[in-house]
């Protein structure tokens, strides 16, 4: 009797896609864990706003770096070592944050940790895409994105646990050498991407792979494909800005903008500093009010995964961009009237949790989504890692002047220019982005080609 289709094998590729979206789980956790741990070293350094933001922006330094080169690394070295190679990084600069005695070797360690960071947000769902069969994949790539949100949860988990005294900030950051180890140990058992190995020309390895991760008839199919698409995979960064691709080149990257310029990684990095703006008295309750905004991110972005094959992508965009300006508007609200001082932090935490909520059904997953699906297939790596790159440094730039902001604006105006921001995404979003559910890929490259207008997209 034949067996279903891909179970002999499910258990295998659920294991290699779990192991390897540790990578999306340690990008979450040295994000987020930087939230709770900047309130001791704020104290025990008397940092000003403007070192407390080069601390924080660091790792993103890193990342933009890092996002830069991942593409190049990924072809050079295969997607396995890079992983690999993202593990190391991640174990030695949470170990040399942990011990470092002063604020520059501190920083210089969240810029290693953030080179880490920028290569596994591009090589990890890589690697998982092009190791899962088909009929599974979009659920396993997803897997990454939902494991970088519980990496926040457990970071601030971390935080919480921790705020037992002014040195605990240092086991914050040791914490995160323990899931790096664990990644590194599984990655060196796991196989090579059969991509890779047959664009190194490694057909027969390429082979064992396959019949490892799908069923012994497809295989042949499967290598026949993949050796014809990874032919038309080779292009020029002149490819890349020609005419006809420059219109979805423009939608990655506005969408990049506006997934940062809206505060999201101002919630992420600073909650527990917006919790002591509004009120809460000491860091661990602080704390423990961002425990709640992480798991909130957990859960709508569960809440995503199943609505964005039934409503489609611009719904979700506009329900969640709604949300996230009105929480703003509110929370900025808040922190201008001073007749509700006594509920500010109440508002504070209900903003912000609506806010969070609003994110991870819209922009949050929808960004990666969209940057997968809207590029031709011949420039799809360049294309991606330049959106990748983008919104690293987008997200560099935010993080590295809230601070700045809020004194120069006040928090009121802050918030509000988060607010004013979002209401241009949507409006953004109506006129430009496309709908790409239900399309193919190879339809969507096809309306490009043809000069089609993007926001038509998909339209009936």
């Amino acid at each position: 009797m034949a067996e279903p289709k891909g179970h002999n094998n499910l258990f295998i590729i659920y294991i290699i896609a779990f192991v390897a979206a540790l990578a999306g789980l340690l990008f979450g956790y040295d994000t987020g864990v930087i939230s709770g741990a900047i309130l001791y070293i704020k104290d025990q350094f008397s940092l000003s706003a403007v070192l407390v933001e080069k601390v924080v922006s660091a790792v993103l330094l890193g990342a933009v770096i890092g996002a830069a080169f991942s593409g190049a690394m990924a072809d050079r070295l295969g997607r396995r070592r890079s992983i690999v190679l993202t593990a190391v990084l991640f174990s030695a600069g949470a170990i040399g944050a942990a011990l470092s005695p002063s604020i520059p070797l501190l920083i210089a360690f969240r810029f290693l940790i953030g080179l880490a960071i920028g290569v596994a947000s591009y090589v990890a769902p890589l690697y998982i895409s092009e190791i899962s069969p088909p009929d599974v994949r979009g659920a396993l790539v997803s897997l990454n994105q939902l494991m970088i949100t519980c990496g926040i949860v457990v970071s601030y988990l971390v935080d919480y646990a921790l705020t037992l005294g002014k040195d605990e900030w240092r086991w914050m950051f040791a914490f995160g050498a323990v899931p790096a180890a664990i990644l590194l140990i599984g990655m060196i058992f796991l196989p090579e991407s059969p991509r890779w190995l047959v664009s190194r020309g490694f057909i027969d390895r390429a082979k064992d792979v396959l019949r490892r991760t799908h069923t012994e008839g497809s295989v042949e199919k499967e290598i026949e494909g993949i050796s014809r698409t990874a032919a038309e995979k080779e292009c020029s960064w002149d490819q890349v800005f020609k005419p006809w691709v420059r219109p979805a080149l423009v939608v990655g990257i506005a969408l990049a903008f506006f997934q940062q310029a809206t505060g999201i990684n101002t919630i992420i990095y600073y909650a527990p500093t917006i919790f002591e703006f509004a009120g809460f008295g000491s860091h661990k309750v602080a704390i423990l009010a961002t425990v709640g905004v992480g798991t909130v991110n957990v859960l709508m972005t569960l809440v995503a995964i199943w609505l964005l094959d039934k409503l489609g992508r611009k719904p979700l965009l506009y329900i969640g961009m709604t949300g996230m300006c009105l929480s703003l508007a509110v929370l900025g609200f808040a922190f201008n009237t001073a007749t509700l001082s006594g509920m500010l932090k109440w508002i504070a935490v209900g903003s912000v949790l609506f806010y969070i909520a609003s994110f991870a059904i819209s922009l949050g997953p929808i960004f990666w989504l969209i940057i997968a699906e809207i590029y031709p297939l011949k420039v799809r790596g360049r294309a991606m890692s330049l959106a990748t790159v983008a919104n690293w440094g987008f997200n560099m730039l935010v993080a590295a002047t809230f601070l700045t902001l809020t004194d120069k604006l006040g928090k009121a105006g802050t918030f509000w220019l988060f607010a004013a921001v979002c209401l241009a995404g949507i409006v953004y979003c109506y006129l430009c982005v496309p709908e790409t559910k239900g399309l193919t890929l190879e339809q969507i490259e096809e309306h490009l080609h043809k000069g089609g207008n993007l926001r038509k997209l998909g339209s009936k």
